[in-house]
Order: C-alpha cells, then structure tokens, then sequence
C-alpha cells in the first residue's frame, strides 16, 4: 500500500520517539502507545490505487466518506451541491471527479468546527478548486475538520487534471463539497458511502 508523502513526517517523529522511549527503563511502557500512534498514522496516510470508470461523462468521488448532503448549493442554489464527511478512518487523499483544467485556486482561513455540521462548509479553513472543461465548470472544496490543521493542494492554477487524479488531501478529519452544474444528474443519495476516484457521485447530461 503506498503512504502519502506527508505523512511520513509523523511517523518518523513517533517511531523515534518509541525507539527512545525503549532505551530507558522509566519510560518502555510509553513506547507502546508510540508505536500504536505511528501504526494508525501510517493508516491514515494510506494512498490507494482508484481505478474510475471508463464513461468520460460520469464524475467520480474528490474522497472517501459519507454524503451528508446532496440538494441546491447552500451559498450558490443555482448548483448542485454534494457534501461527504471524511472520518479519521477514511482515506483522505483528494481526487478531481473529472478531468480539467485548474481554473482558480482560492485558500480561506476559517474556524474548525466538526466536519460533519452543515455550518462548518461556510465556517471552517477550507481550499476552493476550480475544475474547467470547456464551458463545464465544477467546484471542490477540501474543508478542515475538528481535528484537521492542515489543508494540501499539490497543483497549482492552469494545472492540468485526469479523472480520479490525486491533487491534494486534508489531515485527521474532514469534509469535501463538490458544485455541479444544475442539469448534472446525481447517482448519490445522503447516508451512501463512497470512494474517491472510483464512486460515480453524477452525470454529465
């Protein structure tokens, strides 16, 4: 299984911090939940191959996680809006539901309430994609969580992006919303779990 590179930081950090805890008698009982640490952040950081489907018009999950809201756009009702809460045992890497052209890139510091309250998609830090092909135009938001303090975008504006590729991923907890045109047809419904870069989430019509 492949681990995202940023996560390598912290399991360095704790497999040491195990390690020196080993050395000391005093101190051996705190290497337990060191290297128990170290093992649950390599999970997190775990990068899955995704393969999406063959039809270009069908577009895929940005993450993993649960719909929690598929309707109007809370801040734009002229499109349609699909919001998935990442847990800490979901894999986070961030995925593009379609391939385009990084249009805009726009970062906003916010709070860090809960991922999975509605209020946290207007509230919360989050990162703001503009994904164009031609006049299609869909929006990813990478949201922090409660326990996320770290939002990372590998691309940057006029990048180009296949469907299902990674272009980022948001550390312990989270939430995406993803805008659609309004005459896109969904294939999700609240309480469905999905898979980023493999789970049809719509249709282009």
């Amino acid at each position: 299984m492949r681990i995202a590179r940023e996560g390598f930081r912290y399991i360095g950090v704790l497999s040491v911090l195990g390690v020196a805890a080993l050395a000391f008698p005093a101190t051996r009982l705190l290497a337990v939940p060191m290297f128990v640490l170290a093992g649950f952040v390599t999970y997190f950081f775990r990068d899955p191959t995704r393969v999406p489907p063959d039809n270009e018009k069908l577009l895929v999950s940005p993450g993993d996680g649960k719909v929690v809201y598929t309707g109007p756009g809370e801040r734009d009702p002229s499109r349609t809006q699909v919001s998935i809460f990442l847990s800490i045992f979901d894999v986070h890497i961030n995925r593009s539901p379609l391939a385009a052209v990084v249009r805009r890139i726009r970062y906003t510091p916010g709070q860090f309430l809960a991922a999975y309250k509605p209020a946290s998609g207007a509230k919360n830090e989050q990162n703001e994609l503009e994904l164009a092909d031609g006049q299609f135009l869909v929006i990813v938001r990478q949201i922090a969580g409660v326990a996320a303090r770290r939002i990372v975008c590998g691309v940057h504006e006029n990048d180009k992006l296949e469907r299902g590729e990674r272009f980022g991923l948001i550390q312990f907890g989270s939430r995406m919303e993803v805008l659609l045109p309004s005459d896109t047809k969904l294939h999700v419904k609240v309480g469905d779990r999905v898979k980023g870069g493999e789970t049809v989430i719509a249709e282009r019509l």
